[in-house]
């Protein structure tokens, strides 16, 4: 295994920021983003890879906009930017409460020593929610057990909020959203997440191949997942499975199911 520097994106002068490197190009100034990843030496993104990650990213948005709410729920991940975002929400007023929900799932089993929503719920008070705004559920290891936790949770409290504002990772929200309208029909849902662009995105501990294998691995389950009663059916554009087709040839199939 090696580490090596990729060249990922071009992007005009004005975005600048830590990593990036400068580039004369004629009359016009841009700057290249440089991912580090650890890989091995054969394995390496190219432009291609970039634009059909893009498309893959965009897909998995949906781009609802937060409205007034019953409750905030957030789900627990491996990036605590989700947490951040759920705290800045409830900071804004969208909402009276603010739920986290997670253990240690997937992404996260090894690497946290403590639950997800622990973690999260540690970032929100640091950032100014009060206590007991906070409502934890540590027990779930997938969205699915997320929402139904959550359930039991707020069902014990005897609490039955009929409009929820979901955060997700920006390349989780369309499969968070089918989740949860399989899982908990009924209710009035809107998704959101950490507002930031594909190439901002990566960083050291989430680097972009590891990116490009979870969005590849998460387009699998929207289209797999309604048969088994994980989610409802989301429609896959033609040119976005065409891009996924094209991503999993290259190999990033780390994260398929």
């Amino acid at each position: 295994m090696l580490k090596v520097h990729v060249l990922a994106i071009n992007f005009p002068a004005g975005n600048l920021n830590i990593g990036c490197r400068k580039v004369e190009n004629g009359h016009n100034t841009i700057y290249r983003q440089i991912y580090t990843f650890i890989a091995d030496p054969l394995f390496m993104i190219t432009k291609s890879a970039v634009a059909a990650a893009q498309k893959l990213w965009d897909y998995h948005h949906i781009n609802h906009s937060p409205e007034n709410s019953d409750c905030i729920l957030v789900l627990g991940s491996h990036d605590l930017r989700v947490a951040e975002r759920g705290a800045e929400l409830y900071l804004q007023g969208w909402a009276p409460i603010l739920i986290f929900s997670g253990g240690l799932g997937r992404l996260t089993k090894g690497n946290f020593k403590k639950p997800e929503a622990d973690l999260f719920a540690a970032v929100a008070l640091d950032m100014g929610v009060p206590a007991e705004a906070i409502f934890i559920e540590k027990r779930s290891t997938n969205t699915g057990e997320n929402i139904l936790f959550t359930r039991q949770l707020l069902e014990a409290n005897r609490l039955d909020p009929q409009r929820f504002l979901l955060v997700q990772k920006p390349y989780m929200e369309r499969r968070s959203y089918a989740t949860f309208k399989q899982q908990w029909p009924g209710k009035t849902l809107l998704v959101t997440s950490p507002q930031v662009s594909f190439e901002d995105y990566p960083t050291e501990e989430i680097p972009l191949e590891k990116v490009i294998s979870i969005m590849v691995g998460d387009l699998q389950r929207i289209r797999i997942y309604p048969a088994k009663g994980f989610q409802i059916f989301q429609e896959i554009p033609a040119d976005v499975w065409q891009a996924y087709e094209q991503l999993v040839e290259m190999g990033f199939t780390d994260h398929l199911a």
